[in-house]
């Protein structure tokens, strides 16, 4: 009989190891790490709002810090969220992956998140937008929206997906169509990105895609003042200009905050590259402006819907 109720006690530990109950308290509080300021643009400052969101849903405490960029300086933050009892760091950037899984043995009891990026480990994951699909709807709106057949996208870097998108949505719908293509290769180059829109615009572009954090609101802007269109990114942008943002490719970077929450309280999210998109209402695009004609945007939405049903693109 002794031996039966020891074996029922250890079964009862057991399960209550496993309880929600335990697995709710496995985050004791989250921390947050940028290379820039939380004011800095647009990806920044959805990440800290994601970041306070997080913390009133939960009620956990929450911290984070700005312009860490170098390897001692996230080293130092690391240690100094540690001391606070933080168990849960967002890295928000692809520059923190590598530098995450060089300390993450040492850090066992924190879990690492951050974005688009390859590099993992035990205690370190990746979550990448998979931006194609926002690319290419962008690329169809351009190309029924441009009177003059000549739409341009203004990028950051090659690796982008939403370029080979938004070309193949143009051709989609515009086979006549030209398309102009620039890299800055640097997420805060204003100036050059200003400077290439004035090259484009020189040569009758009449829609513009900036897909660039600090460049696409100066972007924006000067299509107003021209009285062109833009396409917005990452955020919806039609405040800054609400007759010439057509609409915007949105990143719900909040959703991937709580996504991430859920599941390591429920030990599901270690070691992982894990993508995301229309199907997981992660990416979206924002309403269209009164400027795209009704029949058009039924016919953007049935296709959008179908695509986040099916996986599905429209063909030719």
């Amino acid at each position: 009989m002794r031996n039966v109720f020891a074996i029922i006690s250890m079964l009862m530990i057991l399960g209550s190891c496993s309880s929600p109950m335990q697995t709710e308290q496995r985050i004791q509080s989250v921390g947050m790490l940028l290379n820039g300021n939380i004011s800095d643009h647009i990806w920044n400052e959805k990440g800290y709002q994601g970041l306070v969101s997080l913390g009133e849903k939960y009620g956990m405490d929450v911290y984070y810090k700005e312009n860490v960029a170098t390897e001692k300086e996230i080293i130092e933050a690391i240690e100094e969220f540690s001391n606070q009892g933080v168990n849960f760091i967002f890295g928000h950037s692809s520059f923190y992956g590598k530098h995450f899984t060089d300390v993450a043995e040492n850090y066992s009891h924190i879990q690492f998140v951050y974005f688009n990026g390859s590099y993992v480990a035990k205690n370190v994951t990746s979550f990448t937008f998979d931006t194609y699909a926002a690319g290419y709807f962008a690329g169809m709106l351009s190309g029924k929206m441009t009177a003059v057949n000549k739409v341009g996208i203004i990028a950051t870097n090659e690796w982008q997906p939403e370029i080979e998108g938004f070309f193949e949505g143009v051709k989609n719908v515009n086979p006549k169509a030209e398309i102009e293509l620039a890299f800055l290769n640097d997420w805060n180059e204003v100036q050059t990105a200003q400077g290439i829109y004035q090259q484009m615009k020189s040569t009758g572009v009449d829609v513009f895609y900036p897909i660039g954090d600090a460049f696409s609101e100066e972007i924006i802007k000067q299509a107003k003042r021209d009285e062109v269109y833009a396409i917005g990114y990452r955020t919806n942008q039609a405040e800054l200009a609400e007759h010439t943002v057509l609409t915007s490719t949105v990143h719900h970077v909040e959703k991937l905050y709580e996504y991430a929450v859920e599941h390591v309280n429920d030990r599901n999210l270690a070691g992982q590259l894990k993508s995301f998109d229309f199907q997981d209402g992660v990416i979206s695009l924002a309403p269209f402006n009164d400027q795209v004609p009704h029949s058009y945007q039924y016919e953007m939405n049935q296709a959008m819907e179908h695509y986040t049903n099916t996986g599905l693109l429209p063909e030719r």
